[in-house]
C-alpha cells in the first residue's frame, strides 16, 4: 500500500461470531476505498473466514492479554510494530483499552476506542482525554450512557452507527413464500444478555398453534449448553436447530422468514442491521439503541425484554399475515440502505482518524464533517 496512506492499527481481542468482530472485519475490508491502510492484531483469528483472513493484514498475538504471559507477549509486539509505526491505534473494545493506549504511547501515536456496549454505570475511563484522544458510540442512546452514566466528557465521544453489507435484491429469498416451511431465528453469542431463554420460551408458545414452524439459534458462547437443555425441557427437538460452526450469519440470514432479538442489554443491534438489509421482518426488544432503529408497526415490531409471551404474540402475527411480513421486510430494508450503510460508517471513521491524528477533533460536532486532506470518494455498494 502507498506510504500516502494513514496507517491505523485495529487492536482486538479473541474474534468471534458477533456484532463487535464483523465491526472490525468490515473496518479492515472498507478502509483502503477511504485512504487508510489497516491492519489487525488480535489474540485469536480463528473464527475470521480463511479466505478474509488471508487477504487482511492480521497479526495473531495468543495469551496477549493474559496476566502471566502477557507482558512477554506484549512486548514483541512493541518491537513488531516499531518497525513500522502506525498513525492511530483504534482499540475496537472497552477489553483492549488499556493495552492499546500503553501501546500507542509507547509507539508515539494518538489511540481512540469503539464502545458496541453500555459499560456498568460506574466505571470511570480515565484514559479517555489523556491517552485515548477519542472514542466511537455506535448509537445515541450509548452516546448518552457513556456521558450521563459514565461521565465521559461530550467532546471525545462522536457517535457513529454501525453499517452492514446490503445484498443484491436478487440473492434474496421471498419472506413467508406458499409452500416454504416457515424459519424464525436469532443470531450472536450465547451470552446471559442476549435473552435468549425468553426467545426458546416464545418458540414453545409458537409451535403450539403453529406447529410446522421451524427455529433457529445461530451462534456460540458460554450458554450453550444451558440453552440446548432448556430446549429439551420445552420439547423443542425436531423444532429447532443450533447452528454455532459459523464464520459469520450470511447464511443463517438468508434461511431465515423472520429475525428475533430478544436482548436484556443492547449497543445499537448490528445483527439486526444485517436481518433488515436481508430483507427480514424484525422483531426486538426495546433496549439499548433499538428504538432508535426500529419504528414498531413499520420497520419491525418492538416487544418488552424478558416477555416470552409477547415475543411470541408478535412472532404470530407475522406468521399468519404474510403481506405484513413482507412489507415490515421491505421497510426495514430501506431504512438499512438509507442511514446504515457500510460505507457512511467507514467513511466517518476514517474522518474521525485523520482529525485525532491532525490533533483537531471535536467530538461533540456532527459526523458529517469533511477531512481537509483528500480521501478518495468511495464507490457506496448496495
Amino acid at each position: 500500500m502507498s506510504d500516502s496512506l494513514l496507517k491505523v492499527l485495529l487492536f482486538s481481542g479473541r474474534f468471534e461470531v458477533r456484532a463487535s468482530s464483523s465491526y472490525t472485519l468490515r473496518l479492515a475490508r472498507r478502509l483502503p476505498e477511504f485512504g487508510v491502510e489497516p491492519r489487525i492484531v488480535c489474540t485469536d483469528a480463528r473464527r475470521i473466514d480463511p479466505e478474509l483472513r488471508n487477504a487482511l493484514s492480521v497479526g495473531i498475538y495468543p495469551h496477549l492479554l493474559s496476566p502471566v504471559l502477557g507482558s512477554v507477549v506484549f512486548e514483541g509486539l512493541r518491537r513488531d510494530q516499531a518497525d513500522d509505526p502506525p498513525d492511530l491505534v483504534h482499540a475496537q473494545s472497552l477489553a483492549v483499552l488499556k493495552p492499546a493506549v500503553r501501546l500507542a504511547k509507547l509507539l508515539g501515536c494518538p489511540c481512540i476506542v469503539t464502545f458496541a456496549a453500555s459499560p456498568p454505570a460506574t466505571t470511570r475511563f480515565p484514559e479517555i482525554g489523556r491517552g485515548c484522544q477519542a472514542a466511537i458510540a455506535i448509537s445515541s442512546a450509548l452516546r448518552n450512557d457513556l456521558i450521563r452514566r459514565n461521565r465521559v466528557r461530550p467532546n471525545f465521544v462522536r457517535q457513529i452507527h454501525s453499517g452492514v453489507d446490503i445484498p443484491e435484491v436478487d440473492d434474496l429469498n421471498t419472506v413467508l413464500e406458499p409452500g416454504h416451511t416457515p424459519v424464525v431465528g436469532t443470531a450472536g453469542p450465547l451470552e446471559i444478555s442476549k435473552g435468549l431463554p425468553y426467545f426458546l420460551g416464545a418458540a414453545a408458545r409458537v409451535l403450539a398453534s403453529h406447529p410446522q414452524t421451524q427455529f433457529l439459534v445461530s451462534g456460540a458462547g458460554p450458554e450453550e449448553h444451558n440453552l440446548r437443555r432448556l430446549a429439551r425441557e420445552l420439547k423443542l427437538d425436531g423444532s429447532l436447530t443450533f447452528a454455532s460452526s459459523l464464520y459469520d450469519f450470511s447464511r443463517s440470514m438468508s434461511a431465515l422468514d423472520i429475525f428475533c432479538l430478544p436482548s436484556l442489554q443492547q449497543g445499537l443491534g448490528a445483527t439486526m442491521l444485517e436481518a433488515m438489509a436481508n430483507g427480514r421482518p424484525v422483531v426486538a426488544t426495546r433496549v439499548g439503541g433499538v428504538d432508535t432503529i426500529v419504528t414498531d408497526g413499520e420497520t419491525g415490531l418492538i416487544v418488552p425484554p424478558s416477555d416470552s409471551s409477547r415475543l411470541s404474540e408478535r412472532i404470530i402475527e407475522l406468521l399468519d399475515d404474510p403481506p405484513l411480513a413482507r412489507r415490515i421486510g421491505d421497510a426495514g430494508r430501506t431504512l438499512v440502505r438509507e442511514r446504515f450503510q457500510v460505507a457512511r460508517m467507514v467513511a466517518e471513521t476514517a474522518a474521525l482518524y485523520g482529525e485525532v491524528i491532525a490533533g483537531r477533533a471535536d467530538l461533540s460536532k456532527s459526523t458529517e464533517r469533511k477531512l481537509k486532506c483528500k480521501l478518495p470518494k468511495p464507490t457506496v455498494k448496495n
